[in-house]
């Protein structure tokens, strides 16, 4: 997945500098191999299950801006998105350049039986609508037309919004990607699905 992203990154023609963020020298070694930077390791504290990708982004900041870079922004490309592919990023950063948003975060279109007005609530093992009202009422056309971030397979940060202690600033822009092309890979069930997805040439 580490390969996927690095061509997503080197081939998208708007990184200034593809840089690899982690705490382990072995993925340090293989995503030099493939052609990522790797000017620092994280620290352990920023590399747990509970570690926010917050502090991910200010420690990788910091570190760039003590070598001397200036930063306008941090693109994330999370390695559990291997569908993401270089034409996303590079439609992603126009995006983010032409709005002069804030934040930029890739979503993907949520299925019109998961919006609010399609959900129910169980009470002593009767169901009734979420909201009140009567089931049915809405068509699948009247119900509003709602985002879920989708890993996110493409944020992008101001570095002035970092510094703020935030990843979500004032403007927030999505970046709307297919579903397939958005699959986040955090579980061995997903693992298993984009395997089969790329042996059998489905995705290429």
């Amino acid at each position: 997945m580490l390969d996927w992203t690095a061509e997503a990154a080197l081939h998208s023609g708007v990184i200034d500098r593809a840089v690899l963020s982690t705490d382990d020298q072995e993925i340090a070694e293989a995503g030099c191999a493939l052609g990522l930077d790797v000017p620092f390791l994280r620290p352990a504290d920023l590399a747990g299950d509970s570690a926010l990708m917050l502090g991910v982004m200010q420690h990788c900041l910091a570190e760039l801006r003590r070598a001397g870079e200036a930063i306008e922004a941090i693109v994330l490309l999370q390695p559990t998105s291997p569908f993401r592919r270089a034409h996303h990023v590079r439609e992603s950063v126009a995006k983010f350049r032409e709005t002069q948003a804030h934040t930029l975060v890739s979503v993907v279109s949520v299925p019109h039986r998961f919006v609010p007005e399609g959900q129910m609530r169980e009470n002593d093992g009767l169901l009734s609508p979420y909201f009140g009202g009567g089931i049915g009422r809405t068509t699948r056309q009247e119900k509003e037309r709602l985002f879920a971030r989708n890993g996110p397979a493409v944020l992008i940060v101001r570095s002035s919004v970092l510094d703020a202690g935030l990843l979500y600033g004032e403007t927030i822009v999505g970046y709307e990607m297919d579903e397939l092309s958005s699959l986040d890979v955090d579980t061995p069930e997903e693992l298993r699905l984009a395997d089969h997805l790329l042996r059998t040439g489905y995705v290429r």
